[in-house]
């Protein structure tokens, strides 16, 4: 792989780990502000509601501009609305909607950074390539999100507040600069004239026209948004001395870093896996299998169980994601890949802030056990469509 693989990854691996630190700092910020499950289920809302209202936009201007430097001007503006964060922090000025409204400028640069990084990918490499590529991205994208930044967030948050902010500010700044190393054309070569509106409406009409497709982004748009509403409230199970597994700040990063380790396992050995079981058949079990893990720590709220709970979690999440980003980058046409790969994401990711709400209304008025097992039984309740989807062999479609 050359030199424009190497520097996206090396790109990818900073800018995960400033985003592992901000995914697991911000909520245990946000407890140290307030015990509220509504409250504290409002992080897990902003960090994803970019992707419900910005997510069509990102894949048009993805197809239409150089998808390096949307991924560089992102990072820089993460990097300083980060900065001026820690500012606060330091100032000691920081309150819960001021985390809130830097989680949300953070996470709309998410949404342009990622469906433009999606989009590029397949640029730097050739399609024989996209399984090993993909591989290589996920294992990176997971050390930096839990077995680096997890942790590091966990030991900060107690240690030094101002530091879960002004790190990844650094981060996202040596991302955007790496980025800059790449060398080659980025933009797509056939640029649409039409509206932007007009752009959209491809894409999406290319999703609904493609069963395989359309079926997974529903399947993934269900898992995620009880995946959701399950994390949301989970550091409140977890975290803490009125918690059911008492947990410390200090031992939920491990848990991160166990994650870590089985998502590490799960992206690299995702392709063999397809090999010997079919892609089909290996995506259902992996699913499956991640659908009914969540259940280990509700029933067995103790250490030991939430750390097999996130190996398992790690490795079949990763391994999952390797085989269904993949699958897009082969079957979608190149000029089409930002607004097809945004429309799923649309309809995978955009749940999430939804989730997260009701994850955080239903655990205050039912208790959050509630909250974890009706998350199991929707996401099982899904894998009969993801079958059906992957019974279809995935073919190009026109639009």
């Amino acid at each position: 792989m050359g030199r424009s693989f190497r520097y996206l990854l090396a790109a990818t691996t900073s800018s995960n780990l400033a985003d592992g630190m901000l995914l697991t700092g911000a909520p245990l910020l946000a407890i140290t502000l307030t015990r509220d499950p509504t409250l504290v289920s409002l992080v897990g809302v902003a960090t994803t509601l970019p992707w419900l209202l910005l997510a069509l936009h990102a894949g048009a201007v993805a197809d239409r501009a150089d998808r390096r430097r949307i991924m560089v001007i992102t990072s820089f503006v993460r990097a300083a609305a980060l900065a001026a964060t820690a500012a606060a922090v330091a100032m000691d000025v920081l309150s819960l909607p001021v985390l809130l409204a830097i989680l949300l400028v953070a996470g709309a640069c998410e949404v342009f950074n990622d469906t433009s990084a999606q989009s590029v990918l397949p640029m730097t490499v050739g399609k024989e390539s996209l399984g090993r590529a993909n591989g290589r991205i996920v294992a990176v994208q997971t050390i930096g999100n839990s077995f680096v930044g997890g942790p590091v967030a966990a030991l900060l948050v107690g240690v030094a507040p101002m530091a879960v902010f002004g790190a990844p500010a650094l981060l996202y700044t040596a991302a955007g600069l790496l980025l800059l190393g790449m060398r080659g054309a980025f933009a797509p070569a056939k640029v649409s004239t039409a509206p932007l509106r007009a752009d959209i409406a491809t894409g999406l009409r290319y999703l609904v026209r493609h069963r395989p497709v359309r079926d997974l982004a529903i399947g993934a748009g269900v898992m995620n948004m009880c995946s959701s509403a399950y994390f949301a409230v989970f550091v409140l199970w977890a975290v803490g001395e009125g918690s059911a597994i008492g947990m410390t700040t200090g031992q939920y990063g491990v848990v991160m870093a166990v994650l870590a380790v089985g998502a590490i396992a799960g992206s690299l050995l995702a392709n063999r896996l397809t090999v010997v079981f079919g892609e089909g058949r290996t995506l259902v079990t992996l699913w499956t299998v991640n659908s009914l893990m969540l259940l280990l720590p509700v029933v067995s709220p103790t250490l030991p169980a939430v750390y097999v709970t996130g190996a398992l979690l790690g490795a079949t999440s990763a391994a999952g994601n390797v085989l269904v980003v993949s699958l897009r980058q082969r079957i979608i046409p190149e000029e089409l890949l930002g607004r097809v790969n945004s429309a799923y994401r649309l309809i995978g990711m955009g749940g999430q802030p939804l989730g997260a709400a009701l994850g955080g209304v239903v655990g205050g008025l039912a208790g959050l056990p509630v909250v974890f097992v009706g998350a199991v039984a929707m996401c099982l309740a899904v894998m009969p469509l993801v079958a059906r989807a992957l019974a279809h062999k995935a073919v190009p479609v026109a639009v």
